[in-house]
């Protein structure tokens, strides 16, 4: 079985995932923030039109973790993009930045 967590320590040559083993020294990881979600989309606005395309919320969601990025970057649009331009644009972050939240990706460390 694969785990996509970090694990800490090798347990009878196989490697444990930290939320099993219940010791002090794993460190949990941390929710991401709101405003640390608002400066990585900051970051992904590579041309600095204050406006996130397709490629841009792609390579947001790439550093956040996400599996299959482009389907998140797909579906941040539908969720986000109230007037349906294909862009998510300063009245449309605050939804975009809600969506990311509640999907929990956690810090790396």
């Amino acid at each position: 079985m694969k785990h996509f967590s970090r694990h800490c320590n090798e347990v009878n040559s196989k490697t444990v995932p930290c939320y099993l083993l219940k010791t002090r020294d794993c460190p949990v990881p941390k929710t991401l923030t709101e405003t640390k979600v608002r400066e990585i989309l900051e970051k992904h606005d590579v041309n600095n039109d204050g406006v996130l395309c397709w490629e841009e919320l792609k390579a947001a969601f790439k550093e956040l973790g996400a599996w299959i990025p482009s389907f998140r970057a797909n579906r941040g649009l539908h969720y986000a993009d109230a007037n349906k331009d294909g862009v998510i644009n300063e009245d449309e972050k605050n939804d975009l930045v809600n969506y990311i939240y509640n999907l929990g990706y956690k810090v790396k460390s």
